[in-house]
């Protein structure tokens, strides 16, 4: 069986890539359970600091396999139980990961493979890229997070709206509503995506990994509770080396 996703680690960037666009990187368990493996081999390493997911070919993904979903009909809801539980797996070890999640988005993103671009903390588009929820036109329900992510992007009204009805949402369509953070021309995605992630990676301290918390955890908490997490932030960050070298430079060159 060959290999559905392949992990590169170099220079404080995890590459995470769909690595079958000969299967339009559609989603069985043999990829969750690589994506599973693969997003545990990132969250334990403490040299990453920035994770890129990408795809091979010219789709991201179409979401779950249901032509292997039709062939495990005799244990229909014990199968698909087993792929959730593992795709969600995946899900909480990245998302949970000290290092931001940045996802370019070539091609059309279906089903679960909607569902991982939402869970991006940056989401960088082809012009010609697409989304589309679609797990209702099958009459399945969300999984892989969507019906968390969504509605904190978008609102509740609205995420009914783009998973009920499975509109197809262009590159340009999905910045409007904020699934994406950016569009680029299709064959600038890479360059583009490679620039942003090693801009990342070579900020300074730790502060990256404390944004990603903060954002993270601000959802659930009140006002007195993110600022006494951003002053704890800040201060944490003001005594570190790195920080102190950084803000040198600066003044050095100001002056």
């Amino acid at each position: 069986m060959t290999a559905r996703i392949s992990l590169a680690i170099a220079d404080g960037v995890a590459r995470l890539s769909f690595s079958a666009p000969e299967r339009r990187n559609a989603i069985d368990i043999a990829f969750l359970r690589e994506f599973a493996a693969a997003a545990l081999d990132i969250q334990s390493d403490p040299s990453v600091r920035v994770i890129l997911m990408r795809a091979d070919g010219p789709v991201f993904s179409v979401g779950g396999d249901l032509a292997e979903m039709v062939a495990e009909r005799h244990r229909a809801e014990r199968h698909v139980l087993e792929m959730a539980s593992t795709f969600h797996l995946g899900i909480e070890r990245l998302q949970a990961a000290a290092a931001p999640l940045v996802v370019a988005l070539g091609g059309t993103a279906a089903g679960g493979g909607f569902s991982l671009v939402l869970g991006a903390d940056l989401a960088i588009a082809g012009r010609s890229a697409k989304l589309v929820s679609a797990y209702l036109k099958s009459g399945l329900t969300p999984d892989g997070g969507a019906s968390w992510f969504l509605p904190r992007l978008v609102g509740r009204q609205k995420a009914f709206e783009i998973m009920a009805l499975s509109p197809v949402l262009s590159a340009e369509e999905a910045l409007a509503l904020g699934l994406v953070a950016r569009v680029v021309a299709d064959d600038a995605l890479a360059a583009e995506a490679d620039r942003v992630v090693a801009t990342l990676a070579a900020l300074p301290g730790d502060a990256l990994a404390v944004l990603k918390r903060q954002l993270h955890a601000s959802p659930g908490n009140g006002l007195a509770d993110q600022l006494a997490i951003e002053a704890g932030g800040i201060a944490r960050a003001a005594g570190q080396p790195a920080v102190q070298a950084a803000l040198d430079a600066f003044f050095a060159k100001a002056g």
